[in-house]
């Protein structure tokens, strides 16, 4: 496999059920059947409750198959930055561990500078995140939508060049990510 086999494109709702198989199967495949049909749920809510301007999604392709998947959805901050949170990503296990997840993100968070994003936010591992820019930020500086399990998990990044400055106020995601059980 070489770069020039992966592509990568915006999703589309034509390929609504090969996404939700892809988060289904690979996350079942890691974390177990139940938690493969949660993240598969998660992912239809993302696609039938978000508003089109509200959800950003992106896909990874090999020979038309889709390997690699991941959505950004807004986050609603007290002082309005043009912000959004990157969950669910998921990468067909068979092609785990070959740059595809972090192609994706790459690929994903340049969308989102070209079309004014200032903050990008996720929920998960500091040691893969950082591997793409994230850092972590306290709730002290940035507070979660919803009381977190695992607080080093709340990461950020800033795709304006400039340092992360303190929020004061609450946080919004969408409806689908709205669930004290995904954090």
């Amino acid at each position: 496999m070489t770069d020039d086999t992966i592509k990568l494109s915006a999703f589309t709702t034509n390929a609504t059920d090969d996404v939700i198989e892809l988060f289904t199967q690979s996350f079942g495949d890691a974390e177990g059947e139940v938690e493969g049909k949660v993240i598969g749920h998660l992912v239809s809510e993302l696609i039938v409750t978000t508003p089109e301007t509200d959800l950003l999604g992106f896909v990874a392709t090999i020979e038309n198959k889709i390997v690699g998947a991941i959505f950004f959805s807004r986050l609603t901050l007290a002082n309005k930055a043009n912000a959004f949170i990157l969950s669910p990503v998921a990468v067909s296990t068979a092609f785990q561990a070959k740059g595809i997840g972090q192609k994706l993100i790459n690929f994903g968070l340049k969308q989102l500078k070209d079309n004014g994003v200032e903050l990008v936010f996720t929920y998960g591992d500091p040691n893969y995140y950082v591997k793409v820019g994230f850092n972590p930020v306290s709730e002290d500086c940035i507070k979660a939508p919803l009381i977190l399990t695992y607080p080093e998990g709340w990461l950020a990044q800033s795709l304006v060049g400039t340092e992360i400055e303190p929020i004061e106020g609450d946080s919004f995601c969408v409806d689908a990510l709205n669930e004290q059980s995904y954090w």
